[in-house]
């Protein structure tokens, strides 16, 4: 699923039971992040440089989603707390990226412990999907191509999202968040059409939810400050938040 991808999947939620049934410590943490610290590696440390103009992106989708919650009114359900779209691994871009990793050093000077516990179910997801990863789990890389789409439709689709606070419901990165999580909600255009949070807008005629489409980027800024940044870190392709957070370093350059 990319930026503006098809929303109308339900993902159950997930057991996290720390428990194996065959008795192997396969699922113990301390092994867990050995082995995603292993997949993730300080060499593949990615740095959280931004485009100059990125906050100037940001702006422009956040007015874009205010001027559509504005217009949905009470057809738009979301919460503090609702985390519906936090479950199921979605393709994230180098900006996504850099954005969360700036995020969670910037929430390792807040709340060191709380940008620990970030980091750990980080590493419990990635070793979690490494083996059925659909890329390269030495970068965490996601391939590309046909095959690699329909190998990606299958993949993680209950898994939780490591920013998640199980405890609360709450984005630990919410300021951070990926450009997907950002216009989640709202309807927005895809090639799929007009998709939408299936929890909102009940009971909407077709008519309705189109009043209220959301058009978070109509001169397309972000693709040029990607391949800005991509030129910069010679850093290319996508990723997911999982591969993203886990490494026990973050470069806050």
């Amino acid at each position: 699923m990319g930026a503006f991808g098809d929303w109308s999947q339900q993902h159950a939620a997930p057991s996290l039971s720390g428990d194996c049934l065959d008795g192997s410590n396969a699922c113990d943490p301390s092994a867990a992040h050995a082995r995603a610290d292993s997949v993730v590696s300080s060499e593949n440390i990615m740095r959280t440089d931004l485009p100059r103009n990125d906050h100037a992106l940001i702006n422009i989708v956040d007015a874009a989603l205010a001027d559509a919650t504005r217009r949905s009114g009470a057809w738009l359900v979301c919460r503090p707390g609702c985390a519906h779209c936090c479950r199921g691994a979605f393709p994230i871009n180098q900006l996504d990226t850099a954005r969360l990793r700036k995020g969670l050093a910037d929430l390792e000077v807040r709340a060191p412990v709380r940008a620990e516990r970030v980091r750990d179910r980080a590493r419990d997801s990635v070793a979690r999907l490494a083996p059925d990863f659909p890329g390269d789990a030495a970068t965490g890389l996601l391939h590309e191509g046909i095959e690699a789409s329909e190998a990606f439709s299958d993949f993680a689709n209950d898994e939780p999202c490591p920013a998640l606070d199980p405890a609360t419901g709450n984005c630990e990165l919410y300021e951070a968040r990926p450009m997907t999580c950002r216009v989640f909600g709202p309807p927005v255009r895809s090639e799929g059409g007009l998709g939408v949070c299936e929890l909102c807008f009940e009971g909407a005629t077709n008519e309705e939810i189109a009043a209220c489409e959301m058009k978070p980027d109509p001169d397309d800024l972000e693709s040029r400050l990607l391949e800005e940044l991509e030129a910069s870190t010679g850093t290319r392709g996508n990723t997911i938040i999982a591969f993203c957070l886990a490494s026990s370093e973050v470069d806050p350059t």
